[in-house]
C-alpha cells in the first residue's frame, strides 16, 4: 500500500533519519513536511532538498508563532521561496492563542494572498476559529485548501466541503468523538491522512509511521479496506499538492 503523510513537522525530530525510514517500512511513500515560522520554515525546506522525492515542503506562518516584530521578515521569505513548497502552511487562525486576534487575522490575510498569487493550496490550522477561517479563505476565492485535523460542528463541514476543501485525519481517531464524526461524514474524495508529527495523542508520541494507525481507524470508521483508503488518500493529496510539486516515484495502480 502507498500512503502519503499528508502533514508533519518533521523539523522537530531529533532522530530524522531513523524515523523517515521506519515511516518507508510501513508503506509511507512521501510526506508534507509543515513549517511554522522562519526558522522552521528554514529548515524545512533544507530537509525536502535532503530527501527530494520523498519529502516535499509547505511553509507557513502559524498563529501561535506570530511576532509583530518578525512579520514582515517572515512573510518576504515565505513570499521568496513558496515556489519551492508544495503548500503554504500551516496557516491559520487560533482563538486560543494569546496572539491578538485582529494580527492573527491581519497576518493570515496576507498568507492568503499570497497563497493566491502563487497558486498554492493552503493547509489551514483552526483552532476555535473554524468559521472565520472558512469564510476569509472562501470570500478571498481559494480554491484548494485543507483543514488540518478538523474537529469543528458537522453544519459547517457540510459548506467546507460544497466549496471543495479537503479534510484531514490524524491519530486523534482513536479518542476523539468530534474528529471520528467529521471523518464519518466526510466523503473519501475530499480526505487526506497525516500524523501532525510530533505531537502527543494520549501518551502516543507521533512519528510519520504513525499514518498507518490514521489509516486503520478511518478504514474502520468507513468500513472499506486499508487497501481502498490508501489508493483514495493517495489520490486526493496528489491531486491537491500534486499541480504544485508532489509526485510519487511509481504511478497508483
Amino acid at each position: 500500500m502507498k500512503v502519503i503523510d499528508t502533514h508533519a513537522h518533521l523539523d522537530e525530530l531529533p532522530d530524522l533519519p531513523q524515523a523517515l525510514e521506519e515511516a518507508r517500512r510501513v508503506g509511507v511513500e512521501a510526506i508534507v513536511a509543515v513549517g511554522m515560522d522562519l526558522t522552521s520554515n528554514r529548515r524545512t525546506l533544507a530537509i525536502a532538498s535532503e530527501y527530494p522525492g520523498f519529502v516535499f515542503a509547505a511553509i507557513g506562518y502559524h498563529p501561535w508563532e506570530i511576532r509583530p516584530d518578525e512579520v514582515s521578515e517572515t512573510l518576504a521569505f515565505i513570499d521568496e521561496n513558496l515556489g519551492r513548497s508544495v503548500a503554504l502552511g500551516e496557516v491559520g487562525l487560533d482563538y486560543r492563542a494569546r496572539v491578538k486576534k485582529e494580527l492573527q487575522r491581519e497576518v493570515f490575510g496576507r498568507l492568503i494572498e499570497m497563497a493566491l498569487r502563487h497558486r498554492r493550496p493552503l493547509i489551514l490550522h483552526c483552532r476555535y476559529s473554524h468559521r472565520r477561517v472558512l469564510s476569509m479563505v472562501r470570500e478571498a476565492g481559494v480554491k484548494e485548501a485543507v483543514f488540518h485535523w478538523y474537529t469543528g460542528p458537522l453544519e459547517l463541514l457540510e459548506e467546507i466541503l460544497e466549496a471543495g476543501y479537503y479534510i484531514s485525519a490524524t491519530p486523534a481517531l482513536t479518542y476523539s468523538p468530534p474528529h471520528r464524526a467529521a471523518v464519518a461524514e466526510v466523503p473519501m474524495d475530499r480526505l487526506l491522512l497525516e500524523t501532525d508529527t510530533p505531537v502527543t495523542y494520549r501518551g502516543l508520541k507521533a512519528r510519520p509511521r504513525h499514518v498507518a494507525l490514521t489509516l486503520r481507524e478511518v478504514s474502520r470508521i468507513k468500513g472499506l479496506s486499508p487497501e481502498e483508503v490508501a489508493r483514495q488518500s493517495t489520490e486526493n493529496a496528489l491531486r491537491l499538492f500534486g499541480p504544485s510539486g508532489l509526485t510519487l516515484k511509481e504511478e497508483l495502480k
